[in-house]
């Protein structure tokens, strides 16, 4: 299968899960909610590898770990522990890659985020006496914060903007769970993670190309 036919197929059944698949009964939702990251994983295993390898296998590891992490989070925080792990394979396979320093505007941003985040929904969780949640939501940002850092720092744009709408789709989880809830939360979420997903599959291709265009010159 061409990757063109696999993208095009991984957004036709990221589209029926989000907009057409009931929530009851859960295990034909989790089913259809996987099959987009079965497809993306696929998708990531046909990319040409860049330098090193091991930046294509990082990246495949997060994905099957990420994946496992959406059936999982029914069961919040065994969810929430699996989503970290595949973070933190993520912020492994952007070091393969690592070309610049992070901007100061953006070290400020992802400072200022993390900083509200905190403030705002581990204070709301610290008032209502929900210490342990206290413990891993900080410890969460912390980790998205490292992940998004460290994307920045590859210089490869489908990175860079995959660690966006990642952060961006674990927010309005983070914020529509714990604070206040969200218009078209489910749809949000979901296409900015699938989004996150392909794109991170993608900058396997475009690392190799980029590689390839500066050997020849």
């Amino acid at each position: 299968m061409s990757s063109k036919i696999l993208a095009i197929t991984i957004a036709i059944m990221g589209i029926i899960y989000i907009f057409l698949i009931p929530h009851d009964p859960v295990g034909i939702k989790i089913m259809f909610k996987l099959i987009p990251m079965l497809l993306i994983i696929l998708f990531a295993s046909v990319q040409p590898p860049g330098l090193p390898k091991s930046y294509k296998t990082l990246i495949i590891l997060g994905l099957f770990i990420c994946m496992l992490a959406d059936g999982l989070i029914y069961w919040f925080i065994i969810g929430l522990i699996t989503f970290l792990i595949g973070h933190i394979v993520y912020i492994f396979a952007f070091r393969r890659i690592k070309k610049n320093t992070i901007p100061k505007w953006a070290a400020a941003l992802l400072l200022l985020y993390g900083l509200i985040m905190i403030i705002w929904i581990a204070g709301t969780l610290w008032t209502e006496g929900e210490f342990v949640l206290v413990v891993a939501v900080v410890l969460y940002i912390g980790v998205i914060l490292t992940m998004g850092w460290h994307a920045l720092q590859t210089g490869n744009r489908f990175a860079i903007i995959g660690a966006i709408l990642f952060i961006f789709s674990d927010s309005i989880l983070a914020i529509n769970k714990f604070i206040v809830a969200i218009p078209y939360e489910h749809a949000l979420v979901m296409l900015s993670y699938y989004g996150a997903q392909f794109l991170f599959s993608y900058s396997i291709f475009s690392h190799y190309s980029s590689t390839r265009n500066n050997l020849l010159k």
